[in-house]
């Protein structure tokens, strides 16, 4: 969900564009419909085969995460500016958080548990940049037929705190842990980010779809159905992540599938579906910039708050369970995947510091992307992350406006947070 939108138009106007409000309701209640199989297994505590169990918590989550989106866009109507933008940054990640939670946690007690959150994380992350930034930046080509997407300058705030998190992001596969350390730095940049953020200049944002149905609600009307569809989807998360992720790990045994994968690709899919659909409509409906400002603040929020939270609730695992409290461990293969996906975010950071992005670009971070997934040998993903590093330098090398851009990025966080707010 995006911290930086344009200015819609009249409630009454939006509404008569969107074609009625009846197959917007359709929407709402499929999502929410989508969740009932789940609940009945959740209930009942029936079991089925792990990867029909993983099939129907899955799609629970994915209802539940479109719900929660078009709560959370419609909210903006209802609580200031500030805590709205702190509130939906939390919001856009609870997917992902709710099961990378849940595999941190039993790590405590099951060490080879610190696999699967690391595989989840970085999966997330690399699917966001290398196919939802290419795929808003395709859309936008086929519908108006310009080669590049510009941004306003208002995204440079979340460049700048996306390059921070990715220069420090080197460091963790050098240390070979996630420790503590790494939490408060990387929740720091998070708690920064939201302040420069709610700092910055911003309009009201622009509904549509559902989320436009449920903003234009009476006022009571609509706070109680957003608060309905808030309280509905973050029970379904929370009860759905356990059964989910373990219906992924098992369902990789049963079907001799290694189930790093399955938790790096399936699980994503599940959580980043909803935001990516929403971009996807922002872009088609002539708001391309709303459709990439979502994605970008996604990606800062998954790589500060979402990576940060993994070591802290390890360690209160730990402690739990009256063991020393200690930094989650990397084996090489999570090495490796933060490595490959701190080398690819660099790439991005570095392809949308002049706050623009091509149709060359976007073909670059696709392909890079998609080539990567049939290649599980670590030689292999060391070499395309010295290729995202390459392309990086190569990019920055050949245009002083991007190394400009690179090297004031710490200047202009500073700047952003110390001055005035301008709302």
């Amino acid at each position: 969900m995006a911290l930086n939108q344009k200015s819609n138009k009249t409630k009454g106007e939006k509404a008569q564009q969107a074609g009625g409000t009846g197959k917007d309701w359709l929407w709402i209640t499929g999502a929410a419909a989508l969740a009932l199989p789940a609940i009945y297994l959740r209930v009942s505590g029936t079991h089925t085969k792990p990867a029909l169990d993983a099939l129907l918590f899955g799609l629970a989550i994915v209802g539940a995460a479109f719900l929660l989106s078009w709560a959370a866009e419609a909210a903006q109507r209802d609580i200031s500016q500030a805590l709205a933008l702190a509130f939906l940054a939390l919001i856009a990640v609870l997917p992902e958080y709710a099961v990378d939670l849940y595999f941190a946690w039993t790590a405590g007690s099951k060490p080879e548990y610190v696999h699967y959150a690391v595989a989840n994380m970085t999966g997330a992350n690399r699917l966001l940049v290398g196919a939802g930034w290419a795929l808003v930046v395709f859309l936008f080509w086929w519908r108006t037929k310009k080669r590049a997407l510009a941004l306003e300058k208002s995204h440079a705030v979340e460049l700048s705190f996306l390059g921070l998190a990715t220069l420090y992001a080197f460091t963790i596969p050098l240390k070979g842990t996630l420790s503590l350390i790494d939490s408060v730095v990387l929740v720091s940049l998070f708690v920064l980010y939201i302040w420069a953020a709610s700092r910055a200049h911003h309009e009201e944002p622009e509904l549509v779809g559902p989320s436009l149905t449920i903003g234009a609600l009476p006022a009571t009307w609509r706070r109680m159905t957003t608060i309905a569809l808030f309280v509905y989807s973050a029970l379904i998360i929370i009860a759905s992540a356990e059964p989910f992720a373990e219906g992924l790990i098992a369902s990789g045994k049963a079907l001799k599938i290694d189930e790093f994968i399955l938790v790096q690709w399936v699980a994503p899919l599940a959580s980043e579906a909803p935001e990516i659909f929403v971009a996807s409509i922002f872009t088609l409906r002539a708001n391309a910039g709303a459709g990439m400002g979502t994605l970008i603040s996604s990606k800062v929020n998954q790589w500060t708050l979402l990576i940060g939270t993994l070591p802290l609730v390890y360690g209160i695992s730990l402690l739990t369970q009256g063991k020393p409290l200690s930094a989650l461990p990397l084996d090489g293969r999570q090495v490796e995947e933060i490595l490959l996906t701190t080398a690819q975010s660099a790439f991005a950071v570095a392809v949308l510091i002049n706050l623009s992005i091509s149709r060359r670009e976007a073909a670059a971070l696709f392909l890079l992307f998609a080539l990567q997934l049939p290649f599980p040998d670590p030689h292999i993903r060391y070499g395309f992350s010295a290729v995202y590093i390459l392309l990086t330098l190569i990019l920055v090398v050949k245009d002083r406006q991007r190394l400009r851009g690179l090297l004031k990025i710490v200047p202009q966080v500073v700047g952003v947070v110390r001055s005035p707010s301008r709302q």
